[in-house]
């Protein structure tokens, strides 16, 4: 039985895509450990139940989870620096104690990837494979989410970014276009592959319903659930509301969820007086998401505007395409490709405020059967490109090494 040590900074009951990774490899016989933090994402304060003395050690399905004590990440750049540095550090001094010995390494990396720090030291620590999965790029990515440019501090990253992808065995992507970002670095493109991420089973078409806080009466619902952090570009929302409102028309965007952007995003919703607009559903198990994405008349997907956001595959693209839903984007590059080659939506730029308000008559427009159509293709896709099964056993073979 193969032994995965897998490193993530988020794991369950944070909401990842790794968690259902995990218990799959689970019940295709491996053994799994989890080395993660103690869950604080997105709201950034510990979950209920668990602190630096509580849960620090799980079984989980069968996955066994060991938990550092990192710092939450609370509010505001300094909090996020010392959430992503108590990881590395924590990491390390696990690493050099820890007698855990495990086949190979599997890292998930979304931001930070200063976790995948930990991968490598234990990999080397025990010379065995590391595998990087990246579904976020340093450090264009830093810039954005900590709104820090300094050049001396973005060189460091450069560097540690690097020394992980010299020191990784495989390099896996969740986005095709990263291939090209990761091989520019000097990186051997023989060990890069693009293995897209999937949906978990639970995500489906519903029929019958039973959720109440999406009113069904009439008014076009857009529903957008997941993080609501300053990345996923939902200013837009409000200035697209004040458009409509202008011009009467009766849109509601349902917005489910918790993040960092959440209070900004009310605040503005107040400045632009369109609350009639919006309504706010608290953060769900993501077992329950797909009854509301069900309850929507499409779905949305949005990202701020940035190069690196423009080759990035957002993981709700395919939860969304798996519940069978038209989709109306926001954002540039490659999101906007699988949603028009799939036919399943609408799309537009990433902050083109006309461009959304113009996609969303042509829905306010569409007939019952044109939508159900959009939506037919959206599952249609997603069984062809994103089928979990197919996906699974290409990773038995890269566990394999081959």
């Amino acid at each position: 039985m193969k032994h995965i040590l897998v490193i993530s900074q988020y794991f369950y009951p944070e909401t990842f895509r790794i968690n259902d990774i995990a218990l799959e490899w689970v019940k295709r016989g491996y053994k799994v450990t989890v080395l993660t933090g103690i869950p604080n994402y997105p709201q950034g304060t510990y979950y209920k139940g668990y602190s630096k003395t509580k849960k620090r050690h799980e079984i989980w399905n069968g996955v066994e989870i060991i938990r550092l004590p990192i710092e939450p990440r609370r509010t505001g750049s300094i909090h996020l620096i010392e959430n992503y540095i108590s990881f590395v550090t924590k990491g390390k001094r696990w690493v050099q104690k820890t007698n855990l010995r495990a086949d190979i390494v599997f890292t998930f990396e979304v931001s930070p990837m200063t976790q995948a720090l930990v991968g490598v030291w234990y990999a080397q620590k025990m010379s065995i494979p590391h595998i990087l999965y990246v579904t976020d790029l340093w450090p264009e990515n830093v810039e954005i989410i900590t709104g820090i440019h300094n050049k001396a501090f973005i060189g460091c990253i450069q560097k540690m970014v690097d020394y992980i992808y010299k020191r990784s065995n495989r390099i896996l992507t969740c986005s095709n276009s990263f291939i090209g970002a990761i091989r520019k670095r000097g990186i051997d493109e023989e060990k890069i592959e693009f293995w897209p991420q999937y949906a978990e089973d639970y995500y489906k078409p519903m029929e019958e319903l039973t959720i109440t806080e999406i009113p069904d009466d009439g008014i076009l619902n857009l529903v957008f659930a997941g993080n609501i952090g300053y990345a996923q570009g939902l200013d837009i929302l409000p200035k697209v509301a004040r458009k409509l409102k202008n011009e009467k028309l009766a849109v509601r965007f349902t917005i489910i969820g918790d993040g960092r952007f959440l209070p900004v995003l009310k605040q503005l919703i107040e400045e632009l007086k369109v609350n009639e607009y919006f309504n706010f559903v608290d953060r769900k198990p993501s077992e329950q998401i797909p009854e509301y994405l069900s309850a929507a008349d499409a779905l949305l997907i949005t990202l701020s505007k940035s190069e690196v956001f423009s080759i990035t595959i957002p993981a709700k693209t395919q939860s969304c395409l798996a519940c069978g839903k038209p989709i109306l984007v926001s954002a540039d590059g490659e999101v906007q490709r699988i949603i028009q080659t799939a036919k399943c939506g609408l799309v537009s730029a990433a902050e083109d405020v006309d461009g959304m308000v113009d996609n969303i008559k042509a829905l306010l427009n569409m007939g019952e059967s044109e939508r159900h159509k959009l939506g037919d293709n959206s599952l249609v896709y997603s069984r062809q490109h994103f089928n979990k099964e197919v996906l699974l056993n290409r990773m038995d073979t890269i566990l394999k090494g081959e």
